[in-house]
């Protein structure tokens, strides 16, 4: 989790490159093995081109920046909305980047509202959404603490 959890503040960048490997791999732990993202004699032929990796495997990355971001505030219960806006093609490189919008407070409960974005290596949007994660409730010191901690082992290690 981040040691500061403001408004305006960015969230941490994955980065990902997309090769017909991964996306053969993903195939298989899915079981979705829908010619567009498999068959590149098949997928040449319709007018996407080529094959183009599953959503759901970009939607991943997505998640991955989340739960780097909030940890297990994001893994026990954050919310998720997106939008297509273009596939993710093999050789493309995938930056997955956001930021939080705006802290809400309801029923004694805080949330982050955040927005995020994954582009290709030309800057082209590829899906546009948003996220809500409950925060901790505590008094900072602990979330502090925690971020010192990881802080601290990460430079050990």
């Amino acid at each position: 989790m981040p040691n500061e959890i403001c408004e305006g503040k960015s969230l941490p960048q994955v980065v990902k490159h997309i090769t017909q490997e991964k996306i053969n791999l993903y195939a298989e732990a899915s079981g979705d093995f829908n010619p567009i993202h498999v068959d590149e004699s098949f997928a040449a032929g319709t007018p996407l081109g080529g094959t183009i990796a599953h959503g759901m495997l970009i939607l991943a990355y997505v998640s991955e920046m989340m739960a780097l971001a909030f940890g297990q505030s994001w893994l026990s219960g954050g919310r998720l909305s997106a939008r297509f806006k273009a596939p993710a093609r093999p050789g493309d490189t995938v930056t997955v980047g956001g930021k939080i919008d705006s802290i809400e407070y309801k029923n004694g409960i805080s949330y982050a509202n955040c927005s995020l974005e994954c582009c290709n290596q030309k800057d082209e949007i590829i899906v546009l959404g948003g996220a809500v994660v409950k925060l901790p409730s505590s008094n900072g010191k602990r979330q502090k603490l925690m971020w010192l901690t990881i802080h601290i082992s990460s430079k050990i290690h």
